[in-house]
C-alpha cells in the first residue's frame, strides 16, 4: 500500500505531497493542472521509462520519492534486500519502504530501492507486485488476447496457476527431449563419421602405445646415438687413464703404491690418509667398470639402435602432429572409447528418446487437456460475474461471454481466450476488442477487476480516467464499483467526475497558481466545504453555484450508502 508520494519538479508541479492511505482516494483538477503529473510520477516510481520531457521548464531535474507499506517478509521485501536495499520494520509484520527516481533535463536518471542505488529494472520487479495501472493504454491492451487471457488465469486462482504450471512443466520436458531427437537425427551423418575417425585413431593409438614422457627420452638417446663415436672415445681414454693398456701405469696401480707406501712408514698420522687412498682406489676401480660397460653398450647398440629411435620418434611425432602433443594423444587414448561408445549407441540413443518424447507429447496434450478444462470452467464463471457487474454499471442489458477455443501451442497452452460482449439482448455477442465503445470497455475493464480481486487481490489500483466516455448513472454506479473496490485493495482514481470522486474517502485536488510568468501546481487534501467546492466546480465548472453545491452535498451522502 502507498502512504505517500513527493513530487518536486514534474511537469507543471513545483513540489507536492500526496498522502494517500487506505482505502479510495479520488485525485481531481482542472485541465492543465497536473493531475497526469501524479501518475506519470507514480510510473517513474514503478521503473517506466524516463522522459527528460517530464522536468519542470527551468530545473534540473524531477524527483518523485514514494513511501509503501509492505510485509516484512514477503516477496517484495526479499526482492529490496537482494537489491542492496534496507526496510524500515514497524513491528506488526509490516515494514515500510521508501523508493527514489530522478530525471534530469539532460535525460540522465537514478533509481533508489530501500535507500540503496538500484537499476531502474528493480522498480520494474517491484511494480508487478505492487501496483496496477489501468489507463487509456490499460484500455487498449484489454483488446489484446494475451490481456484476455491472463485476465482469465488471474480470476481461476490456484485451480488455474496449478493447471498452468503443470502444462509449462509438461511443455518444457517435450520442447527438450524433442529437441535432443531432432539434433541428434540432424548430427548422426556427422557423428558417424566422427565416429569412424575416432576408430581409426584409437587403433593407431593402440598400436603406437604412447607412454608419458617417451619423446622426451628418446630425444635424449638419439642425440646420444648420434654422437657415438665421440663417446666412445672420451669413455675410452678415461678408462685407460683409471684402468691402464698394459703400457701406462693405470690409476689403480698408483694409488695402490701410494697406499702401501704411508703404511710402511708407521705414522698413525698417515694411516688415516692411507685409508682414504685405499678408498680411492676402490672408487677407481668402480669407475673403470662402468666406463667398460658404457663403452661396451655403445658398441652392442650402434647405428642399429639410433634407426630404431628415429623411427620410434617419427611415430610419435605423428601423433602429436595430429592431436598437438603426446599428452593430448594419450588423453584420447584413454577417453575416447566411452566417446565412441556414446557415438556407436546413437541408433539406440535415438530410440529411446523417441519413446520418451512420445511419452511427454501424451503428458503435455493431457496437461493441456486439463488446463483447457480448468479455463473453460473459470470463464463460465467470469463472464456471468462480469455480466452481474456490468448490470450494475448502467448496462442493464449487456452480457459479456468469455470464450476459450483451440489456438497455437505455446508455453501458455493451447487456448485462445476471447472476451465478448453484447451490449444489448439479440445482438451477436462480439470480440470487445472490436465491439466496445471507449466508455463500454471502461466500464468491462472495471468489472473485470472488482470480479477478480475477490480470488486475485491486488494491493493498489490505480486508474487514470477510467470514467472517460461515460456520466450520469453510470458514473455514479461506476464510483461505487471502486469503492466496493477498495474495501480489499488501496484504490488511486484520477478522474474528472463529480459522481465518482464522491465515493472517495480521500480527495486530493492538483491546483494550478499562476505568478507572472511562472505556472506551477501543487496538490490539496480536500475536506468539508472545499470538497464541496470541487465538487461543484466538476458538475458545473462553477464552485459557488449553489445548485451546483447541493447536488454536490447529495452525491457525497452516498458515499456512505454502501448498499
Amino acid at each position: 500500500m502507498i502512504e505517500e508520494i513527493r513530487l518536486r519538479d514534474l511537469g507543471v508541479i513545483a513540489e507536492a505531497t500526496l498522502p494517500i492511505g487506505r482505502g479510495f482516494t479520488a485525485i481531481t483538477g482542472e485541465t492543465g493542472a497536473g493531475k497526469t503529473m501524479v501518475v506519470t510520477g507514480l510510473g517513474l516510481l514503478l521503473g517506466q521509462r524516463a522522459d527528460s520531457g517530464a522536468v519542470r521548464a527551468g530545473a534540473s531535474q524531477a524527483v518523485v520519492d514514494g513511501t509503501w507499506l509492505v510485509a516484512d517478509d514477503g516477496a517484495v521485501a526479499e526482492r529490496v534486500r537482494e537489491a542492496g536495499g534496507d526496510l524500515e520494520p514497524l513491528g506488526d509484520g509490516r515494514a515500510e519502504l521508501f523508493l527514489g527516481r530522478t530525471v534530469s533535463s539532460e535525460g540522465r536518471g537514478r533509481a533508489t530501492v530501500g535507500g540503496r542505488v538500484a537499476p531502474a529494472g528493480v522498480l520494474a520487479d517491484l511494480a508487478d507486485q505492487l501496483v496496477v495501472v489501468h489507463g487509456q493504454s490499460e484500455q487498449l491492451r484489454l483488446r489484446s488476447a494475451v490481456a484476455q487471457r491472463d485476465a482469465l488465469d488471474r480470476f481461476g486462482g490456484d485451480e488455474t496457476a496449478a493447471a498452468l504450471t503443470g502444462y509449462r512443466d509438461a511443455y518444457e520436458a517435450f520442447r527438450a527431449l524433442d529437441a535432443q531427437v531432432s539434433e541428434l537425427i540432424q548430427q548422426r551423418d556427422a557423428r558417424a563419421a566422427e565416429a569412424e575417425r575416432l576408430r581409426v585413431e584409437l587403433a593407431e593409438l593402440e598400436q603406437a602405445d604412447p607412454q608419458p614422457g617417451e619423446d622426451a627420452e628418446l630425444a635424449v638417446r638419439a642425440e646420444r646415438l648420434a654422437n657415438v663415436e665421440e663417446l666412445r672415445m672420451a669413455a675410452a681414454t678415461a678408462h685407460t687413464a683409471l684402468a691402464g693398456d698394459g703400457e701406462v701405469p693405470d690409476a689403480a696401480s698408483l694409488l695402490g703404491e701410494a697406499r702401501r707406501a704411508l703404511e710402511r712408514a708407521g705414522d698413525p698420522a698417515l694411516d688415516g690418509l692411507g685409508e682414504q687412498v685405499a678408498e680411492l682406489g676402490y672408487r677407481a676401480a668402480d669407475l673403470a667398470a662402468s666406463l667398460a660397460a658404457f663403452v661396451a653398450d655403445l658398441d652392442e647398440s650402434g647405428p642399429h639402435e639410433l634407426a630404431a629411435v628415429e623411427e620410434r620418434r617419427a611415430v610419435l611425432g605423428a601423433l602429436v602432429r595430429a592431436h598437438g602433443s603426446l599428452d593430448a594423444a594419450i588423453a584420447l587414448r584413454e577417453s575416447g572409447g566411452a566417446r565412441l561408445a556414446e557415438l556407436d549407441d546413437d541408433g539406440e540413443r535415438i530410440g529411446r528418446l523417441t519413446e520418451q518424447r512420445d511419452a511427454a507429447a501424451s503428458a503435455l496434450d493431457d496437461a493441456a487437456a486439463a488446463l483447457t478444462r480448468v479455463r473453460t470452467t473459470a470463464a463460465e464463471r467470469l463472464g456471468a460475474q462480469v455480466t452481474e457487474e456490468l448490470h450494475a454499471l448502467a448496462m442493464a442489458d449487456a452480457h459479456v461471454s468469455v470464450a476459450v477455443t483451440p489456438g497455437t501451442e505455446s508455453a501458455h497452452g493451447r487456448d485462445d481466450v476471447a472476451i465478448l460482449l453484447a451490449p444489448h439482448p439479440g445482438a451477436t455477442p462480439r470480440p470487445v476488442a472490436r465491439g466496445a465503445s471507449g466508455g463500454e470497455l471502461s466500464r468491462v475493464m472495471l468489472a473485470i477487476e472488482v470480479v477478480i480481486a475477490a480470488t486475485d487481490p491486488v494491493p493498489t489500483f490505480v486508474f487514470d480516467e477510467i470514467d472517460a466516455g461515460i456520466g450520469g448513472a453510470a458514473a455514479i454506479e461506476v464510483g461505487r464499483r471502486l469503492q466496493r473496490l477498495a474495501r480489499t485493495s488501496q484504490v488511486i482514481v484520477v478522474t474528472h467526475l463529480a459522481q465518482v470522486a464522491a465515493f472517495a474517502g480521500n480527495h486530493l485536488s492538483v491546483v494550478k497558481a499562476t505568478d507572472g510568468s511562472v505556472t506551477a501546481s501543487d496538490v490539496r487534501v480536500l475536506e468539508g466545504a472545499q470538497r464541496e467546492a470541487e465538487m461543484a466546480r466538476l458538475l458545473s465548472g462553477m464552485s459557488e453555484s449553489d445548485a451546483a453545491l447541493v447536488h454536490a452535498r447529495e452525491l457525497l451522502a452516498l458515499r456512505d450508502d454502501r448498499t
